[in-house]
Order: structure tokens, then sequence, then C-alpha cells
């Protein structure tokens, strides 16, 4: 089979490689379409942590099922996706339900190779029914479901303002979900077009641009003096996350859903006189993952908002770095294996 190999920072091959063998407890899916994230971007530019080289890129995943041992509830021939970070089921987090932050998690295309390949073979508890989705919205349920679980943990109250840092492809999926809970929709980010996508696709309350605006006195403004009560990181950018802290109002939660190599700093005083609540987001859960599929199946999101950009499988290496210029107005690539 053909496979997609980033061999260094910035290099990508085409190889070739034996077509996995079914074993037990595992599945072989044929890869239908595979979505490009911030993660895999990142990983070519080589900034990406928890990464080594070579690496087969692709968590966002969609196929059918070719062979399936330990999973009856599943037929061959079915359109699936699955959850892409395999957990040990034994650590401290996983018998606290949390397989998501795994001591020992692995997590496909960053800790083990991933889905830019035609077949993969993947632990059958891992698999997710397509429900009658398509292969696009498949590939789309795990990015969103990133930004579902990060809702979940910032714990959103109807009515309350929720600021979203980064408007990227999981930054927007944060907001619908924010969206989704009965939050009041606050999009920051620096990129004017991603900010009109935000209005006119996602119907956001507001947005504020981090470098036009005055984005403390902008958010007063939008919030009656009070300032947003939940504040989602999206960016993975250092200064963002550092910035963010003197926008949270008393008593609010900070949620870091964005992951960058360096160390957060910031007012000890400000920070404990708000009472604030600092909480990471790792991943997503099954039931995230359900919980984005119904909200498709109820027309709560339309997916073909996000998908910009389509490409063939043979067409990656020579279009990949384009993605990373802003000025592509990608928003999401998608990589068709059929």
């Amino acid at each position: 089979m053909e496979t997609l190999v980033c061999t260094t920072p910035g290099q990508f091959e085409y190889r070739k490689a034996e077509k996995p063998v079914l074993t037990p407890d595992h599945t072989i899916i044929k890869i239908k379409r595979v979505g490009v994230c911030g993660t895999d971007l990142h990983a070519f530019e080589g900034t990406q942590p928890f990464f080594n080289y070579p690496r087969i890129l692709g968590h966002e995943l969609a196929g059918e099922i070719v062979e399936t041992d330990g999973a009856p509830d599943f037929t061959v021939g079915e359109a699936v996706t699955f959850i892409p970070y395999f957990n040990c089921g034994t650590c401290i987090a996983c018998r606290q339900g949390k397989p998501n932050c795994c001591t020992t998690l692995k997590v496909s295309g960053v800790h083990i190779d991933g889905g830019m390949l035609e077949y993969i073979s993947v632990p059958s508890y891992s698999l997710v029914h397509g429900d009658g989705l398509n292969f696009d919205e498949l590939a789309l349920v795990e990015p969103l479901a990133i930004g579902a679980h990060g809702i979940r943990r910032a714990d959103i109250i109807a009515g309350e303002h929720v600021l979203v840092v980064g408007a990227g492809p999981i930054g927007l999926g944060v907001m619908e979900f924010a969206r989704i809970a009965g939050g009041k929709v606050i999009a920051l980010d620096i990129n004017d077009s991603r900010l009109e996508f935000c209005r006119e696709k996602l119907n956001v309350s507001a947005t504020v641009n981090g470098l036009t605006d005055n984005v403390a006195g902008k958010l007063a403004e939008i919030t009656g003096g009070d300032m947003p009560t939940a504040i989602i990181d999206a960016t993975g950018s250092l200064r963002a996350i550092n910035t963010a802290f003197s926008y949270l109002a008393h008593g609010g939660r900070y949620v870091l859903v964005g992951l960058q190599k360096g160390d957060i700093s910031f007012s000890h005083p400000e920070f404990h006189k708000r009472e604030a609540t600092l909480m990471s987001s790792r991943n997503a859960t099954r039931a995230d993952f359900e919980h984005v599929i119904k909200s498709m199946k109820n027309g709560l999101i339309d997916p073909k908002t996000y998908i910009t950009h389509r490409v063939a499988f043979g067409e990656v290496k020579d279009r990949f770095e384009s993605w990373l210029d802003p000025a592509s107005g990608v928003i999401k690539a998608m990589v068709s294996l059929e």
C-alpha cells in the first residue's frame, strides 16, 4: 500500500509499505478521508510537542471496515471513524474514566503512525459507528470532539460570555459547542477573514481583532464590564495564552485546549484575587464523539462549513506546505483516498 511519511520537519516522502494483517481484537479500515489539522501542520513545521520523526501523520480519519475481530457490533463494509487515542485501560486516569489523558497514551499520527495511508489497523475498542454520516462528516468528528470536550471541561452555563481565543479549526469547534451549550460566544483572533467566517458561518455573538482592537476595552464593553467568565485558548501561542489571563472575569474559568512547548506565566496576585480556575483539556472521550455525531444529525452543526480545500492523496506532498500560509484561507483541508 501507499503511505505518506513526514521524514523530517518540512519534508514528506511517499513510501510503499505492507498492508496490515488482522490481529486479535483489531480492525482493519480502508481509509477514505483524512482531515488535516493544526497538529499535522505543527508537526510538519517541527513545533509539535510529544513528536518524533519519521512519522505518518493523520488522526482525523474516516473509512470502511475491511476485516474485524473483537467488534461484534460492527460489520465489514460499514462506514466508521475511530477514537485515535489508544489508552492502557489500567492507569489512574483510565480507572477514573479519563482514557483521553492516559499516562501512556498513544495518539495516532503523533506518538505512533497515523492515517496518511491506504489501510490502517486499530484496536477494535476505538471504533465509532458512522450512524449514517458520510465520510467527510465522519472525518470531522474528531476535531469537533476536541472542542466539545473543552466546553465540557469549562462547564458552560447558558447565557454566560465565553471568549474563544483562536479561530482555527479547533477554535471554531469550541465556538460551535459553546453556542450549543448556550454561551454567548466572543471570537478573538488576529485574522480578519477568520473573524468574518465566525460572524457569517457560526453566528458568534461578537468578534475581536487582537491586532487592531483594544482587546480588554472591547471585552469590557461586550460584557457590560464583567469580562468573560469562561476563556478557552485554542491557539497554542505562548503570547496569546499568557495575555488572556488578564481578560478573565473574577470567579472565571480558563481552559487551555491549545498546546505549546514552553512555560506559561501569569501574575499570581491577579490570578489569586479572581479566585480563578485554570485547567487543561486533552483530546476527547467517546461521550464527546457521540455528542458531535448527535449534533451533526440534529442539524446543530453544518460540517460542509469547514471544508475549504480538497486534495487527492497523491497531491498532499506538493500542497501541504501551502496550508501553513494564512493567506491560503484554509479552514479544513480534506484528503481523499477514493
